[in-house]
């Protein structure tokens, strides 16, 4: 029997994730149902509307940020965003942190690596006059 599992996050940024979920080619929708095994539906304040059957609630946000809730029977959410959200996560970290560093006025470069790592640059602003 298939359920909802809840995974706690580091989620505080709902345009870093919706950033992330552009990337994954998925979107993010606001105030909507996500999809789960046969019949079962939760809503959420966010859905990330996967390509398959199963869909992933985005709940919550208190001080600890977002929960992400989906149901992972027969691994079709793990072969869209990763096991355990993996892949959806370490593009949200990569987004979460390129805002942060231009917001600050940094110069930020991207480049994927042949292990599938992401390594960022960031190039330091504001001159002194």
């Amino acid at each position: 029997m298939s359920h909802f599992t809840t995974v706690k996050t580091e989620i505080k940024d709902i345009e870093a994730l919706r950033d992330a979920c552009r990337e994954l080619g998925v979107d993010l929708e606001p105030n909507a149902e996500a999809r789960g095994y046969a019949t079962a539906r939760m809503r959420a304040d966010h859905v990330i509307r996967l390509k398959g059957p199963y869909d992933i609630a985005v709940s919550g946000r208190d001080s600890k940020g977002y929960t992400l809730t989906t149901d992972w029977w027969q691994g079709h959410v793990e072969k869209e965003v990763g096991p355990q959200f993996g892949r959806l996560t370490q593009l949200y970290a990569v987004h979460k942190t390129m805002r942060e560093a231009r917001k600050r006025g940094h110069l930020v470069t991207r480049r994927k690596e042949k292990n599938g790592a992401v390594r960022l640059v960031i190039q330091g602003g504001g001159w002194a006059s």
